[in-house]
């Protein structure tokens, strides 16, 4: 099923729509996604997880492709398990990640430069809330849009980038 989180940043409510990515709830990613502002695409940075999740019906492909086609134009990126690398927290790691998910999410339709690309581990909390001391060489995310930059260290700060889409009551 659909887990909900809700939670205050310094700018807005977040609802977290917790949709699993496990085939068998495909038709719930869907719900969940056609009603999201924004997705956070999560990637396992450990050997062998990324490679199956960007493989050709890998699940990190098809995620960002039911995403970018249900209409969710802002994406962050979230790359997780940095404690898992070898060697842990490896920065050539990320940036492999960085790279290869920026060339994909391109082809479908996303800019990669508005893209938030945060290296974590939610598992020890590293750039979830606050910068991690195990990754000194990231300098934090910047992503350029047509209504203008933003930058962070990590990824609550990503959420609090995301720009607000018009709603149809916004019109009235």
């Amino acid at each position: 099923d659909i887990a909900l989180w809700k939670f205050e940043t310094a700018k807005y409510y977040v609802t977290i729509i917790d949709a699993p990515g496990h085939r068998d709830f495909i038709k719930n990613m869907i719900t969940g996604t056609s009603q999201a502002d924004c997705a956070v695409l999560i990637v396992a940075a450990g050997t062998g997880e990324f490679e199956a999740g960007i493989s050709k019906n890998g699940q990190t492909r098809e995620h960002a492709l039911l995403a970018f086609t249900l209409g969710v134009k802002q994406l962050i990126v979230g790359v997780n398990k940095m404690d898992s690398t070898e060697p842990p927290y490896s920065e050539i790691r990320f940036e492999e990640i960085k790279k290869e998910v920026s060339s994909y999410i391109k082809k479908i339709g996303y800019n990669p430069a508005a893209v938030a690309f945060v290296p974590i581990s939610g598992w020890h909390g590293d750039n979830m809330l606050e910068p991690s001391t195990k990754m000194p060489w990231f300098k934090g995310w910047a992503v350029e849009r047509k209504e203008g930059k933003a930058e962070g260290k990590c990824l609550i700060e990503a959420l609090d980038a995301i720009l607000p889409p018009s709603r149809p009551t916004d019109k009235a």
